[in-house]
């Protein structure tokens, strides 16, 4: 297939031909398949509606606020902080490898093709189970909306329809992709800086001070114990970034545009999220009653409170919006990471899942996998809520050991004598911000998989470290029978014998 001929600007044709040849330097000759029409503000609001900002609040605020009361509100600025590190390595990986699919080509041209494979399977898992942990979450907000009772039935098929409605606009292309993440930026942004302004002023019934009392949580044991596992809602928050480098191949200047998106999207994101915590913290009214249980839902509560039935129902229209829009953007990244492992020929059926729509742009059997497996696992719930538990409890650990794969690879190679080349690039600072990096994740990683409930069983305390070692043997074991890592001959390892040049120069 032949590069389009289509009249554009001399700028724009300058920095097209240079971002091809950038592609065609890393091993991808380019054919006109992507199409370079996600803006650096479609960029980022991809990463935004990802991080979704509203979805993380409202889905964990009961449970952080009950656990550590209002000083779990700092876990964001923590956590933020160990991202930022994350999204500093990750920008100056993708300025030099912006290629589709992100961690998995990071992974493949910094260690190898094992190491590759095996980061795109945990990767892709810990996707396709967040998408659907997400869509399953939108459940009792769309009952609500339509004054419908909560139910499994109800929370099923709000689930699968928000997953259909997120598919088909995926499979206009990415044109409508950054249209729609950009509606959904200003939609959530605009909502959590309207509701999180009205309870500030006129439902405040706390002073900033509340954010340092712990008004008896955590009592009988470690307060520290407490703020750790309250500090989740934190953890489960800042991941996002990373899809800003999901579609490299349709950003313009990628090597310089995508590492300042991935900044600009915790920024943005943390602020966002930060703001809608503090002022749903200082209108709660009662914390005691929400520590000691009593108060199990604070956030419907303050919210009926502040806006009425009618005002309420207004809030849970922005926050389905979020909600589509967050599924929306990670089946784009999901998508474009399906397709960029098939384009190298290390997944079953690679013909299929690397085919593309010459129509659209987009490659649309990637697409319905990124579909039709979270609708199997939200249908799945019907049969065993315990089976769902299980399989989307591997989604945000299998978040960060994807990211954290992608930094110790980054790591290694630098100790090997890499030397970043991109337009984006740590300089000195370069391997103490990627052992901040692995030193943060890991930390996280380890918060996540911690037993804290020895009431409930062995089995309930360690799903979130048997569904991790359940995803790597998987992994593992096709990885050895299989080989898939033999097939294809993409470029894989050779960070630091052949550093990629920029701009194809």
């Amino acid at each position: 297939m032949s590069i389009e001929s289509r009249k554009v600007p001399e700028a724009s044709s300058h920095v097209h031909d240079e971002d091809a040849a950038h592609l065609a330097s890393l091993g991808y000759e380019y054919e006109a398949q992507f199409k370079r029409e996600m803006t650096f503000w479609g960029n980022v609001s991809l990463g935004f509606t990802y991080l979704s900002p509203v979805v993380g609040i409202y889905s964990l605020f009961a449970i952080a606020l009950g656990t550590a009361g209002p000083p779990m509100f700092w876990s964001l600025l923590i956590v933020g902080a160990g991202q930022m590190f994350v999204a500093m390595v990750f920008g100056e990986i993708v300025s030099n490898y912006p290629v589709a699919g992100g961690v998995y080509p990071w992974s493949r041209r910094l260690w190898g093709r094992k190491w590759g494979w095996m980061n795109g399977w945990v990767y892709l898992v810990a996707l396709l189970t967040t998408i659907a942990s997400v869509a399953y979450g939108a459940g009792p907000y769309l009952a609500a909306f339509l004054g419908m009772e909560s139910s499994v039935d109800a929370t099923i098929v709000a689930a699968l329809v928000i997953i259909a409605l997120a598919t088909c606009l995926n499979l206009l292309g990415t044109g409508v992709l950054n249209k729609v993440a950009m509606l959904g930026l200003i939609a959530e942004l605009g909502g959590a800086v309207v509701v999180g302004l009205w309870l500030i002023i006129g439902h405040r019934n706390h002073d900033l001070g509340v954010l340092f009392e712990t008004f008896g949580a955590g009592e009988g044991s470690d307060y520290f114990v407490a703020f750790a596992a309250a500090g989740l809602i934190g953890i489960f928050q800042y991941y996002g970034f990373e899809a800003c480098g999901d579609v490299a191949e349709e950003v313009p200047n990628p090597g310089r545009t995508i590492p300042k998106a991935m900044r600009m999207t915790i920024y943005i994101g943390g602020a966002a999220a930060m703001f809608v915590c503090l002022s749903l913290i200082l209108a709660v009214p009662d914390f005691g009653a929400v520590i000691s249980g009593a108060d199990s839902d604070p956030l419907v509560g303050v919210l009926m409170a502040a806006f009425g039935p009618v005002g309420y129902k207004v809030v849970l229209g922005v926050v389905l919006v979020s909600f589509v829009s967050c599924v929306l953007s990670l089946q784009a990244a999901a998508s474009r990471l399906t397709y960029s492992m098939a384009r190298d020929g290390i997944l079953p059926c690679s013909s299929l899942l690397s085919r593309f729509s010459d129509r659209r742009h987009v490659p649309p059997y990637a697409l319905l996998i990124a579909g039709v497996f979270p609708a199997l696992v939200v249908i799945g719930s019907k049969i065993s809520e315990d089976a769902l538990v299980a399989i989307i409890s591997f989604a945000a650990m299998g978040m960060y050991l994807g990211f954290q794969m992608v930094v110790l690879a980054s790591l290694r190679a630098r100790l090997k004598g890499w030397k970043p080349a991109g337009k984006y690039q740590l300089g000195r600072w370069g391997v103490p911000v990627n052992v901040m990096a692995l030193l943060w994740g890991v930390l996280g990683m380890i918060n996540m998989a911690w037993p804290r409930t020895p009431e409930a069983g062995w089995f309930a305390n360690y799903i979130v470290l048997i569904s991790s070692i359940f995803v790597l043997g998987i992994g593992g074991l096709y990885l050895a029978l299989r080989k898939p890592h033999l097939k294809g001959d993409a470029p894989a390892a050779d960070a630091c014998s052949a550093p990629a040049t920029v701009g194809g120069s």
